[in-house]
C-alpha cells in the first residue's frame, strides 16, 4: 500500500504562531487535503474532561428506553433536528440503510440574523439535562476550531484570510452524536449491511471527536481502503463537498466508510461524534476562478449552499 498522507497537526501553531509557522501549517493542511482529504488535529480547543463528559452523555442518550427516542424524532425536519431512528439513512448509491441511530444539534442564532427565522430550534432531551448543555459547549468550541481551519485553508489557496468568516458566521452547521447500535443476531441482517456506507461529507468540512471503537476508513487515490485512526483526544478532520466543489477538485471530498466490525465484536456498541460545518444557505458555491485554468476546466455547476444540502438530504433519504 503506498504511504497516505494524514499529518498530525497542532492548531495552536496556526492561532498563535509566527509567520512561518502560520505558513507551514497552511501548506500542510493544503497538501494534505489536496492528497487524501484528511488531517489529524492537536490542542483545538476541547478538554479530555469535556470529550469524556459529552461521550458519557452520548451513551446515556442512546441507552434510553426505544420509545422516549421516538419522542423526539421529527420527519418533517429531515433529520436536522432531534433523533434519527435505527436505519433511516443510506448512502448516496446504496439501497440498504446503516446500522445507525443519531441525534443532531443546530445552529443556536444568538444575534439579530434573520436566519433566526430560517433554523429550527434544537430539541431539548427532557430527561438529560447535562447531554444538552455539554453538546452546545463542544458545538461552539468545534465551530471555532473550524473558523481558524478555514482560515489556514483560505490561506492556503490564496484567498483573504477571512474569505470564509461571514460565510459561516451563523452557518447552517450541524452536530451530530452517533449510535452504531449492536447487532446481536449478524445472521439476521443482510449481507450488504454496514455501518456507514462509503460516502462523501455534504459540508465544507468535518470535524471528528474521536470514537469509541475503530472502523473509518478512507479510500486512497489507488483506490485501497486504508484506517483512520486518532491519537487520544485529536480531532480526524476531512474536506466535504462544498469545499471540494468550491476549490473544482483542488481540495479532495475523500470518500470513506465505517466497517463493521469482526462478527464476535458485532454485539458492542461504537459511538462517535462528528461536527459538519456549512455555510449559510446562501453561500455561492460557484467554483472559484483560481482554481479554474486549461488543465483543470470548470467541473461544477453553479449552486448555493442550501440548494445542494437540499438535494444531498434526498439522495441519503432524509428528505421527500
Amino acid at each position: 500500500m503506498s504511504k497516505v498522507n494524514i499529518p498530525r497537526l497542532d492548531l495552536n501553531t496556526y492561532i498563535q504562531g509566527n509567520a512561518d509557522e502560520r505558513k507551514r501549517f497552511s501548506d500542510e493542511i493544503g497538501k494534505a487535503f489536496n492528497e487524501t482529504g484528511f488531517v489529524t488535529i492537536t490542542n483545538h480547543g476541547l478538554s479530555k474532561a469535556l470529550i469524556d463528559k459529552l461521550y458519557e452523555q452520548v451513551k446515556e442518550l442512546f441507552t434510553l428506553p426505544e420509545a422516549t427516542k421516538l419522542n423526539y424524532e421529527k420527519p418533517e425536519l429531515a433529520g436536522q433536528r432531534g433523533y434519527t431512528g435505527k436505519s433511516k439513512e443510506t448512502a448516496k448509491g446504496f439501497k440498504t440503510p446503516d446500522l445507525k441511530e443519531f441525534w443532531q444539534i443546530g445552529q443556536t442564532v444568538a444575534d439579530d440574523s434573520p436566519l433566526k427565522a430560517d433554523y429550527p430550534d434544537n430539541i431539548v432531551v427532557d430527561e438529560l439535562p447535562d447531554f444538552n448543555t455539554t453538546t452546545q459547549e463542544v458545538y461552539k468550541k468545534l465551530e471555532q476550531a473550524g473558523l481558524h481551519l478555514l482560515r489556514a485553508i483560505a490561506v492556503y489557496l490564496n484567498l483573504p484570510e477571512n474569505y470564509f468568516d461571514d460565510k459561516v458566521h451563523d452557518g447552517n452547521s450541524i452536530l451530530r452524536t452517533l449510535h452504531y447500535f449492536p447487532i446481536t443476531d449478524p445472521d439476521s441482517i443482510p449481507d450488504d449491511a454496514v455501518r456507514a456506507g462509503a460516502h462523501e461529507d455534504i459540508n465544507l468540512i468535518t470535524l471528528l471527536i474521536g470514537a469509541s471503537a475503530d472502523g473509518l476508513e478512507l479510500l486512497t487515490r489507488e483506490n485501497e481502503w486504508f484506517p483512520v485512526k486518532a491519537y487520544g483526544e485529536d480531532l480526524v478532520v476531512n474536506v466535504g463537498d462544498m469545499l471540494q466543489r468550491l476549490t473544482n477538485n483542488k481540495l479532495k471530498s475523500t470518500t470513506h466508510r465505517v466497517v463493521n466490525p469482526p462478527r464476535d465484536q458485532m454485539k458492542n456498541s461504537r459511538y462517535s461524534v462528528p461536527f459538519f460545518l456549512h455555510p449559510k444557505p446562501d453561500m455561492d458555491l460557484t467554483c472559484l476562478e483560481s482554481c479554474i485554468d486549461a488543465t483543470h476546466p470548470k467541473h461544477y455547476t453553479d449552486i448555493t449552499a442550501g440548494e445542494y444540502l437540499d438535494e444531498r438530504l434526498r439522495e441519503i433519504g432524509l428528505k421527500k
